[in-house]
């Protein structure tokens, strides 16, 4: 019951942060649609591009410019439909995968690319009678965003994974676990962009230094409050003020704009059956699901895995049972970092990177938590999966502003028939 208080105040404290404290920041940056044209190597000038709402309503025009390039401002964070003129492209020239009109999705301070491939007209029958380029069928928009929703689902499953080991081990509710993963994205661009090294080996560096990170943290502080014997009330505000402390430490040091890596920025989607999903996005999700199954094996069997839930059921009955409990939740908590910020990693490659890029996922983080149940890696990952698909579907039927409302509201009725969440454990108390 106590735990359910936490939580209770948690998410309360959260929503409020998410419409006072950086709601105004995530506006200030300024979100886009942006791209460039190229047949092959050669940029493409002169083409107009168009963008729309889902309602039809316009929202800009942009021409491509000599390097190719256009950008289209965009009122906030949404779907919109981008529209191609296959009458502006030069002579011989035409969308190599017949889709000039697609519906990519802005996120939070987000300058989304949106690739157009073009080439030669073999093939393009039409090109000598264009016309209004053709929408997407909704069967086309459904598949786009199946695939979009367990992409992202997977991304905030890693985030999620850490918080629920963190949760369990030590019921604190960490508001600081979103700036684990905007710190995992932001040491990628330093090695990545600032350094020069390949975007693989600086996702990997960064991997280490977030479980470093973690580790640092409950040595140096959390250690510290928890030998103090600080309540869990205490504590979770005090992540709350360490989350904004090192959100606007992020922002003096990187900046309100969002960037992008310096590799796989415009990689063109490849068909897949009915959806169209860049390479990269694939090995993303490969990488997500290998770290996922790769920590429940390791909670399930191993030592050190049956160790950790030992002290996530009883704490004193695992001490007395010559268990090292500081040493099993050091372990989780450089876990959790790691996890993070390979969360960050992935969430960087899927959109641009900011210095708020995490604390904007923190609500359906905990959310994807508390919906699949604490303390279970599976619980994890089928919450973040209910979420993530929830978040994306919504839009056919819900305005794409109201996504995430809708989100915590699926969260809110499938509790009121199961509190313990998916796969949580019935627990008595008293």
């Amino acid at each position: 019951m106590r735990r359910a208080v936490i939580m209770l105040t948690a998410f309360l404290a959260c929503v409020m942060l998410s419409f006072g404290v950086g709601a105004t920041s995530a506006w200030a940056e300024g979100e886009a649609l942006q791209g460039t044209l190229k047949n092959g190597d050669a940029p493409v000038a002169g083409v107009k591009i168009s963008a729309f709402t889902q309602d039809g309503a316009s929202v800009g025009v942009a021409t491509s410019d000599a390097q190719g390039k256009w950008t289209i401002a965009v009122p906030g964070p949404g779907q919109y439909r981008v529209d191609l003129d296959v009458s502006s492209l030069p002579s011989g020239l035409t969308v190599t995968n017949n889709r000039p009109s697609l519906t990519p999705t802005v996120a939070d301070g987000q300058a989304r690319n949106v690739l157009f491939p073009l080439g030669g007209a073999a093939g393009a029958a039409g090109q000598n009678n264009p016309g209004a380029p053709k929408a997407p069928s909704s069967f086309d928009r459904y598949a786009d965003l199946l695939y979009t929703g367990i992409h992202f689902a997977l991304i905030i499953a890693l985030a999620a994974l850490g918080v629920s080991l963190i949760f369990g081990t030590t019921g604190l509710t960490n508001f600081a676990h979103g700036e684990l993963v905007t710190f995992g994205a932001l040491m990628t661009f330093l090695f990545n962009v600032t350094i020069g090294l390949p975007l693989i080996l600086s996702g990997l560096i960064a991997v280490v230094i977030g479980a470093v990170a973690g580790y640092t943290q409950d040595r140096v502080f959390w250690g510290w409050l928890r030998r103090r014997r600080t309540n869990m009330v205490t504590t979770m505000i005090i992540s709350i003020g360490l989350s904004l402390a090192l959100r606007y430490i992020f922002l003096y040091f990187f900046g309100g704009e969002a960037k992008s890596f310096g590799e796989y920025n415009g990689q063109p989607g490849q068909q897949y059956g009915p959806f169209t999903i860049a390479p990269k996005n694939l090995v993303c999700d490969a990488i997500a699901i290998l770290a996922i199954v790769g920590v429940s094996w390791a909670l399930l069997g191993t030592r050190l895995g049956k160790a950790t839930r030992a002290v996530a059921d009883n704490p004193a009955l695992a001490a007395a049972s010559g268990i090292n409990v500081d040493r099993i939740i050091r372990l989780v908590w450089t876990l959790g970092g790691g996890l993070a910020a390979l969360s960050g990693v992935l969430l960087g490659t899927y959109q641009n990177v900011g210095y708020q890029m995490g604390f904007q996922i923190l609500l359906l983080v905990f959310a994807a938590v508390t919906l699949g149940g604490f303390g279970t890696a599976w619980g994890a990952l089928v919450g973040s999966l209910v979420i993530g698909l929830f978040v994306q579907l919504s839009t056919l039927w819900i305005p794409s502003e109201l996504k995430t409302v809708g989100a915590l509201a699926v969260l809110i009725v499938i509790l009121l028939f199961r509190p313990q969440g998916i796969l949580g454990r019935r627990t008595r108390i008293g």
